[in-house]
């Protein structure tokens, strides 16, 4: 929908703005319907593939998997293929999915079909801004749903149904790119992960490098640090909900907070240290430990352990070999166990004693080099996906409200 002093050839003005003139206004309930099939697995011998929404991923329109029906207590929403799933309950983590199956879904899912929109058009159209507005206007607060109700009356305005399957087809091209990308990045993330394991365990050499690794203790290299904030005047503050101690720019309290609350006492993180959990779960994918790589001071929670590899030469190194589930073999190996056999703790005199390989630092730096290349390589595939994402967002407005019209 546009709006304009001067109405272009082939648009007309209407009460909700310009729009190309075959292309009509209707309301929502007009437009789509909600599909009340049930299915009651304790009532049934069928075994059904059924979605809950953490198999609807956020914002991709990607299914996660599927479970049995086999294995619910309660009713289901029945959904056939080429339906289009859309979570209401927390509708702002947009989860949807365009069936490519028959099955079940939970009753926080609408199964929704299109009455006047074909349904490929409708797997693009609940991903506008106007839909997710709209759809996010809903009803409870700790566990907000959305509103069929209200969103029932609220007017669209959508092109005539050859129209609409052209643009799906366009879009549909957009989100094919963007699927290949995000498949390209996983394995790369793959390669790189097996990269790691074998060149931090010396399973794979280079060319040139044959002497035999020294083993050290952490310590030999690395000190703790434990400077403690005593005016809280600090940039940022790393949360406490970091999982496994990660710092990551998102997970960043500002020095507001730092200065509303007292958190006097917290490490002090500087740039290029390290920070980790000493309590984890033993069955954590990868080591705890990550490297604060912004410029700024920040603090931590007694909680977490703070270090500095003395050498600036080896950081970039040690950054990687942290990383690996090399390195959290070594984590297991040292770690006390309490009453709750799936957690660890690691004793921070044990930390600092902990045997470790130690290449040289020529080697070391070609390591970190080959390594840096893959992460390289990652990030270009990343900004890439993020711009494709971007371009669709932007043709889809385009498309979406007859501001560019498609040849049918």
């Amino acid at each position: 929908m546009m709006s304009s002093e001067r109405v272009s050839e082939g648009y007309k003005q209407t009460k909700v703005g310009v729009i190309p003139k075959d292309w009509s206004k209707y309301e929502l309930k007009d437009l789509i319907e909600i599909t009340s099939k049930k299915f009651n697995p304790k009532n049934s011998n069928e075994e059904k593939k059924c979605i809950e929404l953490e198999h609807l991923s956020q914002q991709t329109g990607k299914l996660l998997g599927f479970t049995n029906s086999k294995k619910q207590e309660s009713t289901k929403n029945v959904f056939e293929k080429d339906n289009v799933l859309f979570g209401k309950l927390r509708p702002y983590l947009k989860k949807y999915w365009k069936a490519d199956f028959d099955g079940v879904c939970s009753s926080e899912i609408w199964v929704l079909n299109g009455k006047k929109l074909d349904n490929d058009f409708l797997f693009q159209f609940i991903q506008t801004n106007k839909f997710n507005q709209i759809a996010n206007v809903s009803s409870g607060s700790k566990m907000p749903r959305a509103d069929w109700k209200y969103m029932a009356e609220v007017p669209f305005v959508v092109p005539p149904l050859k129209e609409q399957q052209k643009i799906a087809e366009i879009l549909t091209t957009w989100d094919n790119a963007i699927s290949c990308h995000v498949e390209l990045i996983k394995a790369k993330e793959q390669l790189k992960k097996g990269l790691m394991q074998k060149l931090l365990s010396g399973e794979v050499r280079f060319s040139g490098f044959d002497e035999e690794w020294e083993e050290i203790r952490l310590g030999d290299i690395a000190r703790r640090i434990t400077s403690k904030n005593t005016d809280n005047s600090i940039d940022m503050v790393f949360s406490n909900s970091a999982i496994n101690g990660i710092v990551i720019q998102n997970e960043f309290f500002d020095k507001d907070i730092a200065n509303r609350d007292n958190l006097t006492g917290y490490y002090i993180v500087k740039s290029d240290d390290f920070v980790y959990n000493p309590r984890i779960s033993k069955h954590a994918p990868s080591g705890p430990i990550n490297r604060n790589k912004y410029e700024f001071l920040g603090i931590v929670s007694p909680i977490y352990t703070v270090f500095h590899i003395n050498n600036n030469e080896i950081i970039d190194y040690f950054e990687y070999f942290f990383s690996s589930t090399f390195w959290f073999r070594y984590m297991k190996a040292i770690a006390n166990y309490g009453a709750r056999h799936d957690r660890m703790n690691i004793i921070n005199s044990n930390f600092m004693k902990m045997p470790i390989p130690y290449p040289s630092k020529q080697e070391q730096k070609k390591i970190a080099q080959a390594l840096s290349t893959a992460d390289k390589d990652i990030e270009l595939l990343k900004n890439e996906l993020k711009s494709l994402k971007e371009q669709k967002k932007g043709l889809m407005q385009k498309l979406l409200t007859g501001e560019v019209r498609v040849k049918v």
